[in-house]
């Protein structure tokens, strides 16, 4: 989030026009000006690139169990359309641990807790009591991955 800064009563270029803020920093870091980058304003970016990144694959994660849970609990209505979202949402993780093989880890460190939420989801969109889906999920984070697996 782009952060109100002032200096003597003027507000940063960061502020002004962030787009061109992201241009100039780009071509000073390019031409090695390192003494004249906007280093808080820097800081503040990469770090949120950091939790936009494990926000997204919080939120794919989320839809995709939630799809494996209806999925596995609504035989009857099993759809093409929810495939294609399990399909999406397995390659959008994928391509995510090809650019950044890191974000494994916390998939794996997020998996329960976003298994919890699915739940919930999955209650709300199917109508079925909560506790007709399990606490825990009955696949691992592996088979959830699994472009081969579906839950019975």
């Amino acid at each position: 989030m782009k952060a109100f800064r002032t200096i003597a009563g003027h507000s940063s270029l960061y502020d002004r026009d962030y787009y061109l803020w992201l241009q100039g920093t780009v071509k000073q870091l390019d031409r090695g000006k390192f003494a004249e980058l906007d280093i808080a304003n820097l800081i503040e970016e990469l770090t949120d690139m950091g939790r936009r990144e494990r926000r997204a694959l919080e939120s794919n994660l989320v839809v995709l169990l939630m799809h494996l849970l209806k999925y596995q609990y609504q035989v009857e209505k099993r759809s093409n359309s929810w495939l294609a979202t399990i399909f999406g949402h397995r390659r959008r993780l994928r391509k995510a641990f090809q650019d950044s093989p890191s974000l494994k880890n916390y998939f794996l460190e997020v998996f329960d807790e976003c298994y919890l939420d699915a739940r919930q989801l999955a209650a709300l969109e199917t109508g079925l009591p909560l506790d007709t889906l399990p606490m825990s999920a009955t696949f691992s984070p592996e088979e959830s991955l699994d472009p081969e697996f579906l839950p019975d």
